[in-house]
């Protein structure tokens, strides 16, 4: 196919989670374990942005970790399927990401780790999940579908870059678009600059000090997940904390999307986006229009909060 060509269906890829509900689960404990290295070596930052990954051209990354006066970064390369640690001081290691299960991935990061002289310690317990079997105890994820894995990088990169279009929109505090792979979960964050009541936790196997740290402001979020639970499908989300009165009845476009009782979030699945003859206008639009009933409902000062008109220089330099 010749560049710059491929139909939306190309670009925004199928993935069914039935097709790949195994793998999901086996590179969701992959991913923690690599972001658990970056959290314990960072400086705490608020709502836990010290702990996400990021999106990049192959994969995903940890972006520079420090240990002492160096620093370290690991990468998932989706393309080629290996994941590679890269030290400042030119030592690097790497292994093919393949069928294997979450105890020999753990182990062999941690001794490559240890040969460069990057020695980490991180909790085995797996967070924000049903079954949390310690990583260097956990025989039973062991799948890795490459295609499918390639795939859910694609529409990573795909989200990655309409959720940053979105996040420009707004010049209040505003978070990264990260990964965070607790859910697992592609999001950014607006923020309305007041206090929120403080959060009542109970999320699955993480502490709710850190969830209240998380939502100690209020917010406007909104992402990607690849599904799960109440909804078996890889979706779009949106919602906010706290969750002001008139918020699940409002109506949001574009067709299709829907106010989820069991998430308190609103739900665009994915399969609408990626049929779409316009994806990234329908993504907008869902994105736009549930910020703005929550910023509305919320009695957010959008006045201050939002971009009008180019940003400065335009868009040209």
């Amino acid at each position: 196919m010749t560049p710059g060509l491929a139909s939306s269906r190309d670009v925004w890829p199928a993935l069914p989670l039935e097709a790949w509900s195994d793998t999901c689960a086996t590179l969701h404990r992959w991913t923690q374990i690599v972001g658990k290295i970056r959290l314990v070596q960072s400086p705490w930052v608020n709502h836990s942005w010290h702990t996400t990954l990021y999106v990049t051209a192959r994969g995903l990354t940890t972006s520079p970790v420090p240990h002492g006066t160096r620093t370290f970064q690991i990468d998932f390369d989706l393309i080629d399927h290996r994941l590679t640690v890269q030290a400042s001081d030119g030592g690097a290691d790497g292994f093919a990401l393949e069928p294997q299960p979450v105890s020999s991935f753990y182990a062999r990061l941690m001794k490559g780790l240890d040969a460069l002289g990057l020695p980490v310690h991180i909790r085995t317990r797996p967070n924000e999940v049903p079954d949390p079997v310690p990583f260097d105890q956990d025989t039973e994820h062991r799948a890795y579908d490459r295609e499918y894995g390639h795939r859910y990088w694609r529409i990573l990169v795909q989200a990655d870059r309409v959720l940053k279009v979105f996040r420009a929109r707004f010049i209040g505090k505003c978070s990264p678009v990260h990964y965070f792979w607790g859910a697992p979960d592609l999001a950014v964050t607006r923020f309305s600059g007041r206090r929120a009541p403080e959060h009542p936790g109970g999320i699955p196997n993480l502490p709710d000090r850190v969830t209240r740290d998380a939502y100690s402001h209020e917010v406007s979020s909104c992402g990607f997940w690849p599904g799960g639970g109440p909804i078996p499908y890889p979706a779009f989300y949106a919602y906010a904390y706290p969750e002001p009165a008139g918020f699940a009845e409002a109506a949001v476009a574009p067709e299709g999307a829907f106010y989820s009782q069991d998430l308190r979030e609103f739900i665009l699945p994915y399969d609408i986006v990626r049929r779409s003859a316009t994806p990234d206008a329908t993504l907008l639009e869902f994105l736009q229009a549930t910020y703005e009933v929550a910023a509305r409902l919320g009695g957010w000062d959008r006045t201050t909060l939002e971009r009008t008109g180019d940003p400065p220089g335009g868009t040209a330099r």
